[in-house]
C-alpha cells in the first residue's frame, strides 16, 4: 500500500510560550537533541511511509532548517522524502486558515502522487506507531476514514477531540473538547481521544475538503470529523493494539503524550528519564531518527538531559 504522509505541523503553540516564541510548537526542542516533530517524522520514515509533507505556517524557519540537517538525506537530493510546504507567497495563495485548510491548499500533491491512502498526522505528539498496522486496519474494513484514538482519563477528556464507537469499532461520534465527554461504556473512568491521527481514503479526503471549503471551514476536528458518523465508512483505530519492537518490559505500552501545555512538556520530559523509563529514547528497533541518534549521546541513567532556557532560542 502506498501511503502519503502530511504532518501537520503549522500551529503557533501559544499555551507552549515562552518556548514557541521564536518556534513553531513542532520544532520546540524536547530533550537530548530531539525536537517533538522528530517522533512522528521517525514513526513515518520506519514506517516506510513516503513521501513526507510537513505543512508548515507559523515561525517556520527552525523547522526548516532542523529537518533540512537532522533528516538529510531523506529531506535533501533530487527526491526528498521528507518536504516542508509553507502558504504560497505569489500573491495568489493565503494562510492556512486551520487543519484541514492547510491540506486542503495542498490537495495537489494528493492528485499527483495517487497514492492508496493519506496519512494526515499531528506533529505536536511524543509516541512510537506503526503506521503500516493503522493502515491494514484501514484496508480491511473497506474504510473511508480512520481515526487513531487512545484511552484518556475522563477527568481530562475534555481537552480533546472524543470519539464514540460500536463494539465493532465504527464511529459514531466525534466531539472536538466536549464539556461532557463520552465514557468508554466497559470502562467509564476513560474516554476514548483522537490522536490526531487520521487516513483517508484519498479520493473521500478531497471530497471532504471541497465541501469544508465550501462552508467556510477550515478544521478537522471542529469541522470535518463531526460529520463522518452514518454518512463515510469511519472507523475508530485502538492505538493500544499497535505494536512495535523493541519497547522494553518497564516501558508503559501504548505511550502516547499531546504536549500541548508546558506541564505536559515537562511531564513527558520526565517520562525519557531515568534507568527504566516509562517511554525509551533509545530504541534500535524503532529508532527516533534525530541529531541525538547520528551522534548516539546516551541519556544518562538518572540524571536530567533538559535543554537550558537559553538552548530554546538559538
Amino acid at each position: 500500500m502506498k501511503i502519503l504522509g502530511m504532518v501537520l505541523a503549522g500551529g503557533n503553540g501559544t499555551r507552549l510560550h515562552p518556548l514557541t516564541a521564536e518556534h513553531a510548537k513542532p520544532a520546540v526542542n524536547f530533550v537530548a537533541g530531539y525536537r517533538i516533530i522528530d517522533f512522528v517524522l521517525s514513526n513515518f520514515v520506519n514506517s516506510r511511509v513516503s513521501p513526507i509533507f510537513v505543512i508548515g505556517q507559523h515561525k517556520p524557519l527552525s523547522l526548516i532548517e532542523h529537518i533540512r540537517t537532522a533528516w538529510a538525506p531523506w529531506s535533501t537530493g533530487r527526491k526528498p522524502v521528507i518536504s516542508v510546504v509553507l502558504p504560497e507567497a505569489n500573491g495568489e495563495s493565503r494562510a492556512f486558515g486551520g487543519t484541514a485548510d492547510a491540506v486542503y491548499q495542498n490537495r495537489h500533491l494528493i492528485k499527483s502522487y495517487a497514492p492508496d491512502a493519506v496519512a494526515v498526522f499531528a506533529g505536536d505528539h511524543v509516541y512510537r506507531m506503526d503506521v503500516r498496522q493503522m493502515a491494514r486496519f484501514h484496508h480491511q474494513r473497506a474504510a473511508e476514514v480512520s481515526i487513531a484514538a487512545v484511552r484518556v482519563p475522563l477527568s481530562r477528556a475534555s481537552g480533546f477531540g472524543i470519539v464514540a464507537a460500536s463494539p465493532a469499532g465504527e464511529l459514531c461520534e466525534f466531539r472536538e473538547k466536549p464539556e461532557q465527554p463520552a465514557p468508554i461504556p466497559t470502562a467509564p473512568d476513560h474516554s476514548y481521544a483522537s490522536m490526531g491521527n487520521y487516513l483517508f481514503e484519498p479520493r473521500t479526503l478531497v471530497e471532504l475538503l471541497e465541501e469544508a471549503n465550501q462552508r467556510g471551514d477550515a478544521d478537522f476536528g471542529h469541522h470535518i470529523m463531526p460529520t463522518l458518523p452514518r454518512r463515510r465508512r469511519a472507523w475508530v483505530y485502538d492505538f493500544a493494539r499497535n505494536r512495535v519492537p523493541g519497547v522494553q518490559s518497564y516501558e508503559e505500552r501504548g505511550y502516547w503524550r499531546d504536549i500541548g501545555t508546558l506541564d505536559a512538556y515537562r511531564a513527558a520530559q520526565q517520562d525519557v528519564l531515568g534507568p527504566s523509563p516509562r517511554f525509551s529514547l533509545d530504541n534500535p528497533a524503532w529508532p527516533i531518527r534525530a541529531v541525538a541518534l547520528r551522534t548516539r549521546e546516551p541519556i544518562a541513567a538518572g540524571t536530567s538531559r533538559f535543554l537550558p532556557d537559553a538552548a530554546m532560542h538559538p
